[in-house]
Protein backbone atom coordinates (compact mmCIF):
# COMPACT_ATOMS: atom_id res chain seq x y z
CA UNK A 1 0.00 0.00 0.00
CA UNK A 2 1.35 3.42 -0.98
CA UNK A 3 -0.37 6.60 0.16
CA UNK A 4 0.68 10.04 -1.01
CA UNK A 5 0.40 13.27 0.90
CA UNK A 6 1.01 16.84 -0.14
CA UNK A 7 0.87 20.18 1.59
CA UNK A 8 0.45 23.55 -0.05
CA UNK A 9 -0.09 27.03 1.28
CA UNK A 10 -1.30 30.11 -0.52
CA UNK A 11 -4.30 31.89 -1.89
CA UNK A 12 -5.40 29.61 -4.65
CA UNK A 13 -4.33 29.91 -8.27
CA UNK A 14 -2.33 33.09 -7.70
CA UNK A 15 0.43 31.90 -5.39
CA UNK A 16 0.36 28.25 -4.40
CA UNK A 17 3.42 27.51 -2.28
CA UNK A 18 4.88 24.03 -1.93
CA UNK A 19 5.33 23.00 1.70
CA UNK A 20 5.97 19.25 1.62
CA UNK A 21 4.98 16.08 -0.19
CA UNK A 22 5.83 12.44 0.10
CA UNK A 23 4.64 8.89 0.12
CA UNK A 24 3.87 6.49 2.89
CA UNK A 25 4.87 2.96 1.95
CA UNK A 26 3.83 -0.05 3.94
CA UNK A 27 5.32 -3.53 4.06
CA UNK A 28 3.43 -5.54 1.42
CA UNK A 29 3.41 -8.79 3.39
CA UNK A 30 2.28 -7.17 6.65
CA UNK A 31 -1.32 -7.79 7.76
CA UNK A 32 -3.81 -5.21 6.51
CA UNK A 33 -4.38 -3.79 10.00
CA UNK A 34 -0.63 -3.18 10.43
CA UNK A 35 -0.40 -1.43 7.05
CA UNK A 36 -3.40 0.76 7.87
CA UNK A 37 -1.85 1.64 11.24
CA UNK A 38 1.35 2.72 9.46
CA UNK A 39 -0.66 4.98 7.16
CA UNK A 40 -2.64 6.41 10.08
CA UNK A 41 0.44 7.05 12.24
CA UNK A 42 2.32 8.65 9.35
CA UNK A 43 -0.56 10.94 8.36
CA UNK A 44 -1.07 11.88 12.02
CA UNK A 45 2.62 12.90 12.24
CA UNK A 46 2.25 15.07 9.12
CA UNK A 47 -0.94 16.68 10.42
CA UNK A 48 0.62 17.31 13.85
CA UNK A 49 3.83 18.75 12.42
CA UNK A 50 2.19 21.10 9.90
CA UNK A 51 -1.23 21.79 11.42
CA UNK A 52 -3.00 22.49 8.11
CA UNK A 53 -6.20 24.50 8.19
CA UNK A 54 -8.07 22.01 6.04
CA UNK A 55 -7.67 18.55 4.56
CA UNK A 56 -8.61 17.62 1.00
CA UNK A 57 -8.93 14.01 -0.13
CA UNK A 58 -9.70 12.47 -3.48
CA UNK A 59 -13.24 11.20 -3.73
CA UNK A 60 -14.03 7.56 -4.29
CA UNK A 61 -13.50 6.41 -7.85
CA UNK A 62 -13.73 3.16 -9.74
CA UNK A 63 -10.58 1.07 -9.49
CA UNK A 64 -9.50 -1.47 -12.07
CA UNK A 65 -10.54 -4.36 -9.85
CA UNK A 66 -12.46 -4.98 -6.65
CA UNK A 67 -9.34 -5.73 -4.61
CA UNK A 68 -7.78 -2.37 -5.56
CA UNK A 69 -11.03 -0.55 -4.80
CA UNK A 70 -11.19 -2.15 -1.37
CA UNK A 71 -7.57 -1.22 -0.54
CA UNK A 72 -8.18 2.36 -1.69
CA UNK A 73 -11.31 2.51 0.45
CA UNK A 74 -9.41 1.33 3.52
CA UNK A 75 -6.62 3.88 3.00
CA UNK A 76 -9.12 6.65 2.36
CA UNK A 77 -10.98 5.76 5.57
CA UNK A 78 -7.74 5.94 7.54
CA UNK A 79 -6.96 9.36 6.02
CA UNK A 80 -10.44 10.59 6.97
CA UNK A 81 -9.96 9.26 10.51
CA UNK A 82 -6.57 10.99 10.87
CA UNK A 83 -8.10 14.29 9.72
CA UNK A 84 -11.03 13.89 12.13
CA UNK A 85 -8.69 13.18 15.05
CA UNK A 86 -6.68 16.27 14.10
CA UNK A 87 -9.91 18.30 14.19
CA UNK A 88 -9.54 19.46 10.60
CA UNK A 89 -12.43 19.93 8.17
CA UNK A 90 -12.30 17.58 5.20
CA UNK A 91 -13.16 18.37 1.59
CA UNK A 92 -13.40 15.78 -1.18
CA UNK A 93 -12.96 16.17 -4.93
CA UNK A 94 -13.64 13.84 -7.84
CA UNK A 95 -10.59 12.75 -9.86
CA UNK A 96 -11.76 14.50 -13.05
CA UNK A 97 -12.30 17.75 -11.14
CA UNK A 98 -8.79 17.53 -9.69
CA UNK A 99 -7.21 17.00 -13.12
CA UNK A 100 -9.32 19.83 -14.54
CA UNK A 101 -8.18 22.21 -11.79
CA UNK A 102 -4.50 21.40 -12.34
CA UNK A 103 -4.19 20.90 -16.11
CA UNK A 104 -7.37 22.29 -17.63
CA UNK A 105 -8.42 18.81 -18.75
CA UNK A 106 -10.37 16.30 -16.70
CA UNK A 107 -8.82 13.52 -18.77
CA UNK A 108 -5.17 14.42 -18.23
CA UNK A 109 -2.77 11.58 -17.54
CA UNK A 110 -0.70 11.19 -14.37
CA UNK A 111 2.49 12.30 -16.14
CA UNK A 112 0.86 15.46 -17.42
CA UNK A 113 -0.51 16.30 -13.96
CA UNK A 114 2.93 15.80 -12.37
CA UNK A 115 4.66 17.98 -15.00
CA UNK A 116 2.14 20.80 -14.61
CA UNK A 117 2.47 20.61 -10.81
CA UNK A 118 6.27 20.88 -11.07
CA UNK A 119 5.91 23.97 -13.24
CA UNK A 120 3.22 25.64 -11.10
CA UNK A 121 5.01 24.94 -7.81
CA UNK A 122 8.53 25.67 -9.03
CA UNK A 123 9.79 22.16 -8.37
CA UNK A 124 13.01 20.98 -10.03
CA UNK A 125 11.38 17.73 -11.14
CA UNK A 126 7.89 16.26 -11.17
CA UNK A 127 6.98 14.63 -7.85
CA UNK A 128 6.56 10.85 -7.58
CA UNK A 129 3.12 9.62 -8.73
CA UNK A 130 1.36 9.23 -5.37
CA UNK A 131 2.80 12.49 -4.00
CA UNK A 132 1.78 14.22 -7.25
CA UNK A 133 -1.77 12.91 -6.84
CA UNK A 134 -1.91 14.35 -3.31
CA UNK A 135 -0.44 17.70 -4.38
CA UNK A 136 -3.01 17.85 -7.19
CA UNK A 137 -5.82 17.37 -4.65
CA UNK A 138 -4.35 20.15 -2.47
CA UNK A 139 -4.03 22.51 -5.46
CA UNK A 140 -7.59 21.72 -6.54
CA UNK A 141 -8.74 22.58 -3.04
CA UNK A 142 -6.83 25.86 -2.95
CA UNK A 143 -8.24 26.79 -6.36
CA UNK A 144 -11.77 25.78 -5.44
CA UNK A 145 -12.02 27.09 -1.91
CA UNK A 146 -9.72 30.08 -2.12
CA UNK A 147 -8.36 28.89 1.22
CA UNK A 148 -5.71 31.24 2.54
CA UNK A 149 -4.13 28.74 4.90
CA UNK A 150 -2.32 25.51 4.34
CA UNK A 151 -4.06 22.79 2.42
CA UNK A 152 -3.14 19.17 2.73
CA UNK A 153 -4.11 16.18 0.73
CA UNK A 154 -3.74 12.57 1.61
CA UNK A 155 -4.30 10.67 -1.59
CA UNK A 156 -4.95 7.06 -0.74
CA UNK A 157 -2.89 4.94 -3.05
CA UNK A 158 -2.23 1.37 -3.97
Amino acid sequence: MITGYGLLAGDGVKNPRYVEAGTIKTTPKAPLEARLLTVYDSLTRVLTAHRPDEVAIEDVFHAKNARSALALGHARGVALLAAAHAGRPVFTYAPARIKQAVTGSGRAGKDQVAKVLAMLLGLEAPPPPDAADALAVALCHLNTSGAAGAGTAGGPGR
